[in-house]
C-alpha cells in the first residue's frame, strides 16, 4: 500500500505536536524535526499503525538538516508515496521590543529559524522529488504579522514577510518546471501556544499591543492548539491547495 509521506519541523510543542499525533495513520509515513522527540508520540504512531521517524534537530542551528533531509529522501522511492507534504511549522517571535536591545545572535536565530531554515528545507525537498510524479505540496506556517507591522516585533515581522514572499516567489518558480509542488505560507490566526504566553509576559514599554494579547487570552479568544491543528491540516489537504501562495485562516 503507498502512503501519504509527511515531514514536519516544530513537532515538539504547540500546534505542531497536534498536528504530529493528528497525521499518525496507517497509511501515513511522518518524518518529524524538532528539538525534542517525543516517546508519546512514538507510541501513539505504533498503535495507529504509522510510519514515524523523529529528527532530534534544531532547525535554527543545524546547518546539515536539509542536506540531510535531501539524502534521506533520495533513499526513498516515489512509488511508495500517493503524496508528499512539507510543513514548515517552527517558529520563534525572538526577543520583544525595540531591535536595539536583541543581541546580533537573537535577530539571527529568528531568521533562521523562520525564514532561512523553511527556505533550506524547502529547496531540498523539491530537489529530491523533482522526479516524482505524485501530489506535493510545501506548506510553510505564517502569521498576520506578515501583513501588519506590530510594534516591537521587528525580526519576527520581517521574517514572516519573507516568509510569504519566498512561498510567492517559488510558486512561481515551480510552475516553470515539471512535477511542479504546490506552495502556500498560511497565516493559521491566533493560537494558544507558548508565543502567546511569552507575548502576554513581555515589557509593554517596548511593546504597546501587549493588552490586546492579554485580552485575547482573557476573553478566551485564542484558539486550542488541536483546533488549530485540524484546520490546518484540513487547509493542507483542500483540492484548491495553491490556488494563492499567501492565505490566512479566519476565525
Amino acid at each position: 500500500m503507498s502512503k501519504r509521506l509527511f515531514i514536519l519541523t516544530g513537532a515538539s510543542r504547540g500546534m505542531g505536536a497536534a498536528m504530529a499525533e493528528q497525521l499518525l495513520a496507517a497509511d501515513v509515513h511522518l518524518l518529524t524535526l524538532s528539538r525534542r522527540p517525543a516517546a508519546a508520540l512514538q507510541a501513539a504512531a505504533a498503535a495507529a499503525g504509522a510510519t514515524l521517524a523523529q529528527w532530534a534537530i534544531d532547525v535554527g542551528h543545524d546547518v546539515g538538516a536539509a542536506a540531510r533531509l535531501e539524502a534521506w529522501l533520495h533513499q526513498h522511492r516515489p512509488r511508495q508515496y500517493s503524496s508528499a507534504a512539507l510543513i514548515n511549522n517552527a517558529g520563534i517571535i525572538g526577543r520583544v521590543g525595540s531591535l536595539t536591545l536583541s543581541s546580533a545572535d537573537e535577530i539571527a536565530a529568528v531568521l533562521r529559524v523562520n525564514l532561512e531554515a523553511p527556505m533550506l528545507l524547502t529547496a531540498a525537498f523539491l530537489r529530491a522529488t523533482r522526479d516524482w510524479t505524485i501530489d506535493k505540496r510545501v506548506l510553510s506556517i505564517s502569521s498576520g504579522a506578515a501583513q501588519r507591522p506590530i510594534t516591537g516585533w521587528a525580526s519576527y515581522c520581517a521574517s514572516k514577510a519573507g516568509l510569504d514572499m519566498f512561498s510567492r516567489t517559488t510558486a512561481q518558480d515551480e510552475a516553470l518546471l515539471p512535477n511542479p509542488a504546490r506552495i502556500v505560507s498560511l497565516a493559521p490566526g491566533v493560537i494558544d501556544t507558548d508565543m502567546q504566553a511569552q507575548l502576554r509576559a513581555a515589557d509593554s514599554a517596548g511593546f504597546p499591543d501587549q493588552q490586546r494579547f492579554v485580552d485575547f487570552h482573557a476573553e478566551r479568544q485564542l484558539v486550542p492548539p488541536t483546533e488549530a491543528a485540524q484546520r490546518v491540516l484540513a487547509f493542507l489537504a483542500a483540492p484548491d491547495f495553491g490556488a494563492e501562495p499567501v492565505a490566512r485562516l479566519h476565525s
